[in-house]
């Protein structure tokens, strides 16, 4: 069974990132585990704090999760035309030490899908993760977009994707990633 470790970039309850990776969970090809993880607990990177206390418990679970799973699937909200900070800040945690780069992150697959209630989807939070991704030694996944406009309209009240077209279009997205991680396998 393949596993992809999905997180999402947002610590609000009502999360729309949140929802679209629990939809993504359910919607995978057969033969595939996406594994939800979770951004909740992680403190502000702080070398200082790390020195003295190492890496934080919530980090160090992700980085064995991320290290132990075929792929990483980010879902990432869009704040001010960018990246969410408190998904950088997790990114950034799992990269210490520097030496433990090449075991969680070089040769990864990555793919990366976002919500936002506006209309262009997440296409500029998902380039701003580009560059971090390459520092890091990933093979992004460039086959198909997954920006979902409109989340206010596509997820019900409780966080369910009601919105066929939707769906079938992150469907087509995870079937076309876990196409590209099984051929980096």
């Amino acid at each position: 069974m393949t596993r992809i470790l999905g997180i999402a970039g947002s610590l609000r309850t009502t999360s729309y990132n949140a929802a679209l990776l629990r939809a993504a969970a359910s919607l995978v090809p057969a033969g595939c585990d996406l594994v939800v993880g979770s951004i909740e607990g992680i403190p502000l990177y702080d070398g200082d704090s790390e020195t003295a206390g190492g890496i934080p418990g919530p980090v160090t679970r992700l980085k064995e999760h991320l290290s132990g799973a075929a792929g990483l699937l980010l879902v990432t909200p869009e704040y001010n035309n960018s990246m969410p900070g408190v998904l950088k800040n997790a990114i950034d945690w799992m990269s210490r030490p520097p030496k433990d780069i090449a075991t969680v992150f070089r040769g990864k697959p990555v793919g990366v899908m976002g919500a936002t209630p506006g209309a262009m989807g997440t296409v500029l939070a998902q380039s701003a993760w580009l560059p971090v991704l390459r520092a890091l030694g990933t093979r992004p996944w460039f086959g198909v977009n997954c920006y979902v406009s409109g989340a206010d309209k596509v997820f019900d009240k409780s966080g369910k994707l009601v919105d066929a077209a939707v769906a079938e279009r992150v469907k087509k997205y995870l079937a076309g990633f876990v196409e590209f991680v099984h051929k980096l396998d």
